[in-house]
C-alpha cells in the first residue's frame, strides 16, 4: 500500500508537479494559491531546479514560454486576477503548440473580488483565457489526492498534445489538508524534435514562433490544431458518475461543489429520491458521453456551481437541451451546503414547485 503524507492541495500541486520532473517554475504570489510558490521557492534549489519569483504574472508566462521552447517541463500558478495577466502569453504558447502546465485556485471575483473560493473562471478557462481560436486542456480536481494526480495527468497531456494544460482548482482545494500518495510510475517525457535545444550541426535550425503574416499559412495551422482538438474531444474526456445507474435527477457539479453534491445525493435517496451525480473531470474537453444516458433517463438536471452560472451552458449543450435544467449556485466566495442542494433535488423531484 502507498504510504501517504497530509498536505495542503496547494502542496500536493508543487510536489507531484517535481515528482513528474518538472525543474523550472515561475510565478508571483496572490492567495489562495501563494502555497504553490512558498513550496517550490523551498524544494527547487535542494533539487537543482530553477524557482523565480518574476516581477510579474506577464513577466512568470513569458518565462514558461521562454523554457517550454526548449523542451523541458515548467510550470506557473496563480489566482483568477493573475491568470488574466497571463492572458497575452497563454495565446502566444497556444500559437506556438508549446505545453506548460497553468495552476488557477480561483478567488471570487469580478475585478480583485476577496479571497474566498470561487468555480467563477470557468468561461474563462474553457472559452475564452486569451485572443484567438485555441483551447486548454483543463483539469477540475475534487481532492487533494486528485490535485497532485491531475497535475502529473497535465503535465503528461501537455507533452503529448504540445498544448497547455490547466488545473482549474477552487481556494478550497488549495487550502484543505487531506492524506495524499505521491508514488507515481513516472514515463520519461517524449522527445521533442521541434525544441530549440542547439543544433549540434546535426539538423535544420527549430524556430518556436506564433507570427504567421500570410493568412493563408495562419489558416492553416489553425485548422491543424483544429483537428487535434477533435481528437482530444473524442478520446481524452474524463469524468465520474456516482448512483447514476437508475437516476432521474441529475446532478452535475466539479471541484467543491461535487463532494457538496455527494452529500445532498446521499440525503436524497434516504428518501426515497433517485438522485445520481455526474462529475466532469476534465471541463475541456467537456465530457459529453454520460449526458447520453442523463437525456434518456432524467426527469431534470441540476448544475451545481460557485458562480452565477457558467458549466450550465455545457450542460444544456450536451444534453442538446432534451432536459430542464436549473442552477443551485452561491457566489462571491461562498459554498453551496448540501441542504440547498438538496433542496434543489426535492423541488425537481417535485416538479420544480418551490
Amino acid at each position: 500500500m502507498a504510504s501517504k503524507v497530509l498536505m495542503k492541495g496547494n502542496e500536493a500541486i508543487a510536489e507531484a508537479a517535481i515528482v513528474a520532473g518538472c525543474r523550472h517554475y515561475f510565478g508571483y504570489p496572490i492567495t489562495p494559491q501563494t502555497e504553490v510558490a512558498a513550496y517550490m521557492a523551498k524544494k527547487m534549489p535542494k533539487i537543482g531546479g530553477c524557482f523565480l519569483q518574476a516581477e510579474s504574472e506577464i513577466a512568470a508566462i513569458n518565462m514558461v514560454y521562454g523554457v517550454s521552447s526548449t523542451g523541458h517541463r515548467v510550470m506557473t500558478s496563480s489566482s483568477s486576477p493573475g491568470i488574466s495577466l497571463k492572458g497575452e502569453g497563454l495565446s502566444y504558447l497556444a500559437g506556438a503548440d508549446l505545453p506548460a502546465l497553468v495552476v488557477n485556485v480561483q478567488r471570487g471575483g469580478p475585478g480583485l473580488g476577496g479571497i474566498q473560493p470561487s468555480q467563477s473562471d470557468y468561461f474563462q478557462a474553457t472559452k475564452g483565457a486569451a485572443h484567438g481560436d485555441f483551447h486548454m486542456l483543463v483539469l477540475a480536481p475534487a481532492s487533494v489526492q486528485e490535485m497532485a494526480d491531475l497535475t502529473v495527468k497535465g503535465f503528461d497531456l501537455a507533452d503529448k498534445y504540445r498544448m497547455t494544460a490547466m488545473i482549474l482548482a477552487d481556494g478550497t482545494m488549495g487550502q484543505m489538508m487531506e492524506p495524499v500518495s505521491l508514488e507515481y510510475d513516472i514515463a520519461p517525457p517524449p522527445e521533442k524534435p521541434w525544441a530549440t535545444t542547439g543544433t549540434n550541426m546535426q539538423r535544420e535550425h527549430n524556430i518556436v514562433n506564433s507570427l504567421y503574416l500570410a493568412p493563408e499559412a495562419l489558416e492553416r495551422e489553425n485548422f491543424k490544431r483544429y483537428e487535434r482538438y477533435k481528437y482530444i474531444e473524442e478520446n481524452e474526456a474524463m469524468y465520474e458518475e456516482y448512483m447514476t445507474d437508475d437516476a432521474e435527477i441529475f446532478v452535475v457539479a466539479f471541484g467543491i461543489a461535487a463532494r457538496v453534491a455527494k452529500n445532498a445525493i446521499n440525503d436524497a435517496r434516504n428518501r426515497g429520491i433517485k438522485a445520481g451525480l455526474i462529475r466532469p473531470i476534465t471541463l475541456w474537453p467537456f465530457p459529453k458521453a454520460p449526458f447520453v444516458k442523463a437525456e434518456s433517463q432524467a426527469k431534470a438536471v441540476i448544475s451545481v456551481e460557485l458562480s452565477m452560472g457558467q458549466m450550465i451552458e455545457d450542460v444544456k449543450l450536451a444534453l442538446d437541451c432534451k432536459v430542464p435544467v436549473t442552477l443551485c449556485n452561491r457566489s462571491g466566495g461562498m459554498i453551496p451546503s448540501p441542504e440547498q442542494v438538496l433542496k434543489a433535488i426535492v423541488d425537481a423531484d417535485n416538479g420544480g414547485a418551490k
